[in-house]
């Protein structure tokens, strides 16, 4: 059966529209801004953003404060989207996540679907094994959902018509320190800019190059 909301989902063609016309904007409009409703439903979109078990161990941090980005630009190779992009999200990740984000989570679950939290008791003890594991191993299983979240946010602002950028290019340390993270118990992973592309972005007209989806994709 399909839903109403199945119904109103986009076509094929307007999908790989969007995916053929973004790129990775290296040189923003300083002057460009994204409309309120089309950052309002970008920052929904983190929201729905899947995550193992649903766990949500991540946070999105939106830097509006123009003298903490010109800061946080030198600690970001000099890279001028830092600043003159409309928008900075910072992605984060729960440092030392443990039992109390599971029961933090299984709450919410009680609360949301209105179900007695000892119903619950089975997944909670699957996702307390998880987050039991080697601290170094719970960290980089976490790190990859915040992965999955720059991915779902890039898709989404392509289909809105939104430029963005995904940037690793960062000093992680220097970012934690200046965003005072570690006291607050996260840890940054990855950046996404996003506004609008400048009209001299030598980039957005570069032809996109991609491997053949005959090597990409096997059917077995």
């Amino acid at each position: 059966m399909i839903t109403e909301a199945a119904k109103k989902t986009v076509t094929p063609e307007t999908l790989l529209t969007a995916m053929s016309w973004r790129y990775a904007v290296k040189k923003f409009d300083a002057a460009g801004r994204i409309p309120a409703d089309k950052w309002a439903a970008l920052e929904q979109s983190l929201v729905l953003s899947p995550s193992s078990y649903g766990l949500q161990a991540l946070k999105f941090l939106v830097i509006e404060d123009k003298d903490l980005r010109a800061k946080l630009r030198p600690a970001s190779w000099d890279q001028s989207q830092i600043t003159d992009a409309d928008k900075l999200v910072v992605f984060l990740v729960r440092k030392d996540a443990g039992p109390a984000d599971v029961q933090r989570f299984v709450d919410r679950i009680s609360e949301v679907r209105r179900v007695p939290a000892e119903m619950l008791e089975g997944y909670k003890q699957t996702m307390l094994q998880s987050v039991s594991l080697p601290p170094e191993k719970v960290e980089a299983w976490l790190t990859r959902q915040v992965y999955i979240a720059l991915g779902n946010f890039l898709t989404s602002a392509a289909l809105l018509g939104v430029d963005a950028c995904p940037m690793e290019g960062f000093d992680k340390d220097k970012y934690d320190e200046l965003l005072g993270l570690h006291a607050k118990g996260w840890k940054s992973v990855v950046v996404a800019t996003a506004g609008a592309r400048a009209s001299d972005d030598a980039y957005a007209r570069n032809a996109k190059v991609r491997f053949p989806l005959s090597e990409l994709v096997e059917h077995i």
